[in-house]
């Protein structure tokens, strides 16, 4: 599978700005959504090859929202890289467990996110 669409999830407008310019530099179409309800708005506008999910999101965070995209049928094909500041091992490991294909910490260095992006085709 390439990946050509990427929706991002983050409650930074900051951090939505950074990966989306870093993402669109290499080619790829961003779409962004601020939290949960949002982001299953723009799923169900257009599905993405990807999703960057952050955790530390107000109302429903990360790992709750790739939890429940990932049990959908609809959606449980799309991979998801977690990408957000918390770096305990504890927290990557439950990330995974929650149906996330890969994670990331902040702040991303565009190379790594970019390999990490190409070893899922």
């Amino acid at each position: 599978m390439t990946i050509q669409k990427v929706l991002i999830v983050d409650d930074s407008k900051t951090e939505l700005l950074f990966l989306s310019e870093m993402l669109k530099k290499n080619g790829l179409t961003v779409r962004t959504a601020e939290n949960a309800e949002e982001a299953m708005r723009r799923l169900a506008e257009e599905k993405p090859d990807l999703i960057l999910m952050d955790v530390v999101m107000p109302g429903q965070n990360g790992f709750q929202l790739t939890r429940s995209i990932t049990r959908q049928p609809d959606y449980a094909h799309i991979p998801i890289i977690m990408c957000t500041s918390k770096n305990q091992e504890t927290d990557r490991v439950w990330g995974l467990r929650q149906g996330a294909k890969d994670y990331i910490t902040k702040p991303v260095k565009a190379a790594v996110l970019m390999e990490k992006i190409r070893t899922l085709r």
